[in-house]
């Protein structure tokens, strides 16, 4: 899959508490099923978490997520009528959507390249950035004590308005969404702020993972409810 998909979508899910028995049936069937619909190349159904930390602890049981890579913006543009959208409609009390264009894409996922091989190129507005990452058993401990310094920082970086993390399970496997105003926040932010840049820095020693995949997107529209998302109320673009 070296080819760069036209449109990559970010489905977002809020769920009373309520109904958080009938979301974990709907983790369950529901993965087989996005793969299979027409158009799709590439589908995770995702648990997310406040992006604090990783693990159990961090999990929001209220939001789920959908992320799917489509052949077309045609095809991504009849999902809601799809037996998987129409199963988590009939539980959701709010949802959202960002519309994304891969820019750079370096790892794999589940032992394939989703995103391609973007060629890069200038984004004048907001990012999506997206990590994910397979833990190695041996490796977790650290990895999670590691963890609080770069998550307190984010919090606090400018340009931040959404940042939460993704799994696929509790355990192992671990990701992190965040959107920035712009890219040059993103930038100083991954390569400036001491604490994420020390996180870099110990990767390729302490092996932590088992697989990584590191990808950033041009966000070309955001649909529904940005509370959802957590969007950062300050944001003065936002309309």
């Amino acid at each position: 899959m070296n080819t760069v998909p036209e449109l990559v979508t970010l489905h977002v899910w809020r769920v009373p508490r309520t109904a958080l028995p009938r979301a974990l049936v709907r983790m369950a069937l529901d993965p087989r099923r996005l793969r299979a619909t027409p158009g799709v190349r590439f589908g995770k159904l995702l648990g997310t978490g406040t992006g604090t930390g990783f693990g159990p602890s961090d999990a929001d049981p209220t939001r789920w997520a959908a992320l799917t890579v489509w052949d077309s913006a045609a095809a991504a543009a009849g999902f809601d009528d799809t037996p998987v959208a129409r199963s988590w409609a009939r539980i959701a009390r709010a949802t959202a959507r960002l519309d994304l264009r891969p820019v750079t894409s370096r790892g794999e996922w589940s032992g394939v390249r989703p995103f391609g091989d973007p060629p890069g190129g200038r984004v004048d507005g907001p990012v999506l950035a997206l990590t994910r990452a397979r833990l190695r058993a041996r490796r977790a401990a650290t990895f999670w004590r590691a963890v609080p310094p770069v998550a307190a920082a984010l919090h606090q970086a400018p340009g931040l308005l959404v940042r939460f993390g993704v799994g696929e399970a509790p355990l192992g496997w671990q990701g992190t969404v965040s959107v920035w105003r712009d890219p040059a926040d993103l930038v100083d932010f991954a390569y400036r702020h001491p604490e994420h840049r020390a996180a870099i820095t110990r990767t390729p020693t302490e092996r932590w993972y088992a697989e990584e995949l590191f990808a950033r997107f041009e966000v070309r529209g955001v649909h529904g409810d940005r509370t959802v998302l957590g969007w950062a109320t300050d944001d003065p673009d936002r309309q």
